[in-house]
């Protein structure tokens, strides 16, 4: 007898819970590839817990421990923090870990650590990032990453899938992030909850691995357990210039099947305009038109979202030549010390620098309101993945996100600006 067609996360979530098949609904217990936490989710609250417990890790070849948040550490309880990762790190003598290189969403797929066909796990709501290279990954509590440590297993209800369809190609200025921002403004922020989502159509293989990431990244907003994308021959050169081991069977094998059980949304590429998120809410989605005449004071290209080399190549391209508007600061933290490499090795910073920009340290930053950057009563531009409420630290902040065209853009215009009238 042949098996019903299977989305791909009934296939992966199938592979790690031993089966040969699963359906929506149903809850199964499956083996984890990969554990992934950082600073802030990680040995301060699971070092703790595995002492009550008189437990060990089930499998350290399994857990990545990245330091992002916490660095670097300017105030006492910081420190204090950053040293006892630091120091369970080296007693526990972990292979797998990153001193202050950057965003763990970053820099974990950047080692080769996530692979089509994986189940992970992360200490970070923004651990869908993982999907984007076919891989089953998802954000987890510290409870729940307990009982990942000490046993290498997670139960979980197989979910529906929703696939979003996008047809045609983006236009010049127009990235994934407006992509992402147009589709909560549809669906809101509880559009995908507890479901997969598979983005695809040809619009999304067309992508570059990091703009698929931020794809999958922003998952989270959309109420998403994951975010997946089908791995292909992107997702195999990607995989190859980290040095992972590559299964060509599995990057056939990580689809849809025809047939495959979800609910279709299709979207134009070709006909979308640059999106931009107002306050407080990243579905409160405008087109960036409707909002020219809204002032800035601050311009902020950071995170795991907005970042990456490719975010930060976008936003060169916007600056190259021009001067950052009078009275706007514009602030750029690169995602990862290798992203950020790259950029001045390309040149790219040197136009970033020129035009104006403050580049601060690789890590989480502002985005999770971290260090002085954002000045209450604000009004700022943000490459991030969320505008809540002091989410940038700063509660009376008017935070507005954009893709880094966007945010470059409004830096030089002073006020929220469309950078297609930069590359025309």
């Amino acid at each position: 007898m042949n098996a019903a067609p299977a989305t791909l996360a009934q296939k992966l979530i199938a592979r790690a819970a031993g089966r040969a098949q699963v359906t929506p609904g149903e809850i199964v217990t499956c083996d984890v590839d990969l554990a992934m936490f950082h600073d802030s989710s990680g040995p301060r609250r699971l070092k703790p817990m595995l002492e009550e417990l008189g437990a060990q890790i089930w499998d350290k070849r399994k857990v990545v421990l990245v330091l992002d948040h916490y660095v670097p550490a300017t105030d006492d309880d910081s420190r204090q923090i950053v040293r006892l990762a630091r120091d369970w790190a080296a007693a526990q003598q972990l292979p797998h870990v990153y001193d202050s290189q950057g965003i763990c969403h970053v820099v974990v797929p950047a080692h080769g650590h996530i692979r089509p066909g994986m189940l992970c796990v992360g200490g970070d709501s923004h651990s869908p990032t993982g999907g984007a290279f076919g891989a089953y990954m998802f954000g987890i509590g510290a409870t729940e990453m307990l009982g990942v440590m000490v046993t290498g297993r997670i139960w979980l209800q197989v979910p529906h899938t929703l696939f979003m369809r996008w047809i045609g190609r983006l236009t010049e200025g127009v990235s994934a992030k407006d992509m992402m921002l147009a589709m909560l403004g549809r669906f809101g922020m509880n559009g995908g909850q507890y479901q997969a989502v598979e983005y695809c159509g040809e619009a999304v293989s067309a992508l570059s691995m990091q703009e698929r990431m931020t794809l999958a990244n922003m998952s989270a907003e959309f109420g998403a357990q994951v975010g997946l994308v089908p791995p292909d021959q992107t997702t195999r050169r990607y995989l190859e210039s980290t040095g992972a081991d590559i299964d060509e069977l599995g990057l056939v094998r990580w689809h849809s099947d025809d047939g495959a059980p979800g609910t279709w949304h299709s979207f134009d590429a070709s006909s979308l305009s640059p999106q931009v998120a107002v306050p407080h809410s990243p579905a409160n989605v405008r087109p960036v038109g409707d909002l020219d005449n809204t002032r800035i004071d601050i311009a902020y290209i950071g995170a795991c979202t907005g970042a990456k080399l490719d975010d930060l190549r976008a936003a060169a391209r916007v600056l190259a030549g021009y001067k950052v508007a009078t009275g706007v600061t514009l602030l750029v933290a690169p995602a990862s010390v290798a992203d950020r490499d790259a950029a001045e090795r390309e040149g790219i910073l040197g136009h970033l620098v020129a035009a104006g920009a403050k580049m601060l340290p690789t890590a989480c930053g502002a985005c999770a309101g971290y260090g002085s950057s954002i000045p209450e009563g604000s009004t700022v531009i943000s490459s991030t993945a969320r505008n809540f409420k002091g989410r940038m630290g700063a509660n009376t902040a008017q935070v507005y996100l954009g893709s880094p065209y966007t945010v470059a853009a409004s830096a030089l215009r002073g006020r929220i600006a469309d950078a297609r009238e930069f590359l025309a």
